[in-house]
């Protein structure tokens, strides 16, 4: 009776972390909820289906035969390259061709977008500014810690892609995300039926598919090629640099000034993304001094109310 009581147990506490996962959504309760439960069950001995979990996990990491060329490819990444962005808020005028751009080079709905221009504000009494907020291809990924089937996955190169022919569709990275960089595909893609053909391209994420997730590949599609990201380049106010940390150099996507990245984040005082998490993000910014154009008037009072809230 203790034995099958304990199963019960185990069985309702499985169907509870199920439930929430569903019920996130992507939010910062649900993800603390769900990844502090995930650790606590990892922690337990005898856990039969956290053992599953990880042995299956385990299996697909070894399995490099079941993967096409160019899954294969994908996860390898480019050898010897560390990729890095630098954003400059200084020159963002919220133009949004970036985010045009990436939305029609992966096929992305109006609604879906990998990149999300937002409008912040710091305080009552500091301007407001723009800020681009892209997926920040952590070092220390806390999605794709959490994934139990390894279909997100950290590249060598300082990629971190979603492999959509393994996605089951549970949508614990989106809760393990704190930079909220990630979507899920709740209906047909917008060109589901166009590219119903296409062999699938993990570095560019197409075709796209319902129930899976999609984010922001920092392009690995055009760096296999040698090119700037779709964004950087389609970027009309020279608010992207982007390069290889390993060289230390970076390229601006407007101008095609090249400068050392070193001394672009030494003089300009950049930063990153709540580095007090871990995540060690690849995304560094420069904060917005002498800015090149001040925020629209409506979008100064969006983001006023946004500081009224949660200074109230």
């Amino acid at each position: 009776m203790e034995i099958k009581g304990s199963r019960l147990k185990n069985a309702s506490r499985r169907k509870f972390l199920q439930q929430l996962a569903l019920w996130g959504g992507g939010s910062v309760l649900a993800g603390g909820a769900v990844l502090s439960a995930l650790h606590y069950e990892h922690k337990k001995k005898g856990a039969p289906h956290i053992k599953e979990i990880a042995e299956h996990k385990h299996q697909l990491k070894l399995n490099k035969e079941a993967l096409t060329e160019l899954q294969r490819r994908g996860r390898e990444g480019i050898p010897g390259k560390r990729w890095v962005w630098v954003i400059d808020l200084a020159k963002c005028k919220n133009a949004r061709r970036c985010m045009t751009a990436c939305q029609q080079a992966h096929h992305l709905r109006p609604e879906q977008s990998h990149m999300n221009v937002l409008v912040m504000q710091a305080s009552e009494h500091t301007p407001a500014y723009y800020m681009p907020k892209p997926c920040q291809h952590c070092d220390n990924p806390p999605c794709v810690s959490v994934c139990p089937v390894d279909a997100t996955f950290k590249r060598q190169d300082g990629v971190v892609l979603i492999d959509n022919q393994r996605c089951i569709g549970c949508r614990f990275c989106i809760a393990a995300c704190p930079y909220n960089a990630r979507m899920f595909n709740w209906i047909e893609p917008l060109y589901a039926k166009e590219d119903a053909n296409m062999e699938y391209n993990v570095e560019l994420n197409l075709p796209q598919r319902k129930g899976t997730i999609t984010k922001c590949l920092m392009s690995a599609d055009r760096l296999r090629e040698g090119k700037l990201p779709y964004c950087v380049s389609a970027c009309p106010n020279g608010v992207y640099w982007f390069g290889d940390e390993n060289e230390d150099v970076v390229t601006n996507g407007t101008t095609h000034e090249t400068m050392r990245l070193s001394e672009l984040l030494e003089k300009n005082g950049a930063y990153q993304l709540m580095p007090e998490l871990g995540t060690k993000p690849r995304v560094y910014y420069l904060p917005p001094k002498d800015r090149s154009m001040p925020v629209k008037e409506s979008d100064k009072k969006v983001a006023s109310e946004y500081v009224h809230h949660f200074e109230s």
